[in-house]
C-alpha cells in the first residue's frame, strides 16, 4: 500500500502559504484534503482513482489509512479509516553532525541514514570539507535533503522523518554545544515542511545534552576500538547519542581537539577507513546491532 508524508506545514517559506492539520485532529471517517505533494504524486504520477487506498502519517505519532472519495484538476480528498499506532522507530535518539559532502553521496547518506532510523542531521562545513554553501544556496538544498528524507520513510515505514537542520561550520557547532546553547526554548533551523513538526516533544528532545557523543575516528593506534560509556548508555532506556563525521579528508587537528573538549570520544568502527557517506550508515546500523544486544541480554 502506497504511503504518503502529510505535511502539516508548507515547504514554502511564505508565512500565508496553506497549511494542514495533524492528522490527530481529525476523527475516523473525516475527510481530509491532501497536500499539493500527494495530489501530485499519488493522483497525477500515480494516476490513482477514487476507492484506491494508501497511507498517511504525519511525523507526529502513528499512521492512517485513508481512501480516495474525490480528485479534481489540482485537489483530491481522502477519508480517514483507521488509525494505526504503528511506531517503527529506532529505540536509540541519534543525532549526526554530518559534513557536507557533494552530489549524490549526499544524498545517500540522507537516504540511508533516514532508513536506518537517525532522528536529526546537523549539516556542517569544516576545514577540509569540499561543501560551503552561500547563504542563498541554503533554502534550496535543505528543501531538497529534506524531502530526501522524507521520500525514504515513505519507501521504509518509518513514521516520524529525521530533521535535516540547516548548515552550521563545524566550529560554530561545537562552540554551541560549549556554550550549552541547546534547550527547548531555540527553534532548530529546519525546512518550512517540518518547521511545525520540529516542535513536537518527541523532537524536542533533541535539544537535551546527548547521553554520548562519538566521533567517528580514522583508525589509529592506540585509540579503543569501542568507547568504554557505550555499553553502558546503551542500556538506558531512551538513549540519546550525538555522532559527528567529518569529511572525505578528515577533521583538522583543530577540530578534533575542540571536538574532544565537549565530550566527543572517538570511535573506530573496524581497520578500515570508510567514506564519509557510508560512515553514517555503519555507525547507525552498529548502534542498533550493539543496542539490541544489550535487550537480548537483559
Amino acid at each position: 500500500m502506497r504511503r504518503f508524508f502529510y505535511a502539516t506545514s508548507s515547504d514554502s517559506s511564505d508565512k500565508n502559504a496553506p497549511t494542514w492539520p495533524q492528522l490527530s485532529t481529525l476523527a475516523i471517517g473525516a475527510n481530509v484534503e491532501l497536500t499539493e505533494s500527494i495530489v501530485h504524486h499519488w493522483c497525477r504520477v500515480l494516476r490513482a482513482n477514487n476507492g484506491d487506498t494508501g497511507i498517511l502519517f504525519d511525523g507526529f505519532g502513528g499512521e492512517y489509512q485513508v481512501q480516495l472519495n474525490s480528485i479534481s484538476k489540482k485537489q483530491a480528498t481522502a477519508t480517514l479509516l483507521s488509525h494505526l499506532e504503528t511506531d517503527r522507530n529506532v529505540a536509540i535518539l541519534t543525532k549526526i553532525g554530518l559534513v557536507m559532502s557533494r552530489g549524490e553521496r549526499m544524498d545517500y547518506a540522507i537516504q540511508k541514514s533516514t532508513e536506518l532510523g537517525v532522528t536529526a542531521i546537523q549539516l556542517l562545513s569544516s576545514h577540509h570539507g569540499e561543501v560551503n554553501l552561500k547563504p542563498a544556496q541554503v533554502e534550496k538544498k535543505l528543501a531538497h535533503w529534506q524531502q530526501v528524507a522524507i521520500a525514504a520513510c515513505e519507501q521504509c515505514g518509518l513514521n516520524r522523518p529525521p530533521l535535516i537542520i540547516a548548515p552550521l561550520s563545524i566550529d560554530d557547532w561545537l562552540s554551541n554545544i560549549a556554550a550549552n546553547e541547546n534547550d527547548n526554548d531555540k527553534e532548530m533551523a529546519v525546512s518550512p515542511i517540518v518547521a511545525e513538526l520540529s516542535k513536537d516533544a518527541y523532537y524536542q528532545a533533541l535539544q537535551q545534552p546527548a547521553d554520548l557523543r562519538l566521533q567517528l575516528s580514522v583508525p589509529a593506534s592506540g585509540q579503543p576500538l569501542m568507547p568504554e560509556a557505550l555499553p553502558v548508555v546503551l542500556k538506558q532506556q531512551a538513549p540519546y547519542i550525538e555522532l559527528l563525521i567529518g569529511p572525505e579528508g578528515g577533521l583538522s587537528a583543530d577540530e578534533c581537539a575542540k571536538a574532544a573538549d565537549v565530550g566527543f570520544a572517538p570511535w573506530q568502527i573496524g581497520p578500515r577507513v570508510l567514506r564519509t557517506e557510508t560512515a553514517p550508515v555503519v555507525a547507525l546500523a552498529t548502534l542498533a546491532s550493539l543496542a539490541t544486544l544489550h535487550t537480548l541480554h537483559m
